[in-house]
């Protein structure tokens, strides 16, 4: 079974919204809620989804990573 890795329906969202919808399909997922422009890592990690937010909303499409 594959597993899902982006979630274009969340862009645009509100950001409470959109992490709970994802814990809901996966538990496991660590969402980190990252305001736009911030800095962040580039390594990989199959567990995180990070929510790019700007007014509260979710600018970028999620992706797992």
């Amino acid at each position: 079974m594959e597993t899902k890795s982006e979630w274009p329906e969340l862009r645009g969202k509100p950001v409470e919204e959109a992490r709970e919808q994802l814990r809901a399909e996966f538990p496991e997922i660590v969402v980190h809620v990252v305001p736009e422009g911030s800095m962040v890592t580039m390594d990989f990690n199959e567990q995180r989804v990070r929510l790019f937010v700007e007014d509260g909303k979710v600018i970028r499409e999620p992706r797992r990573g």
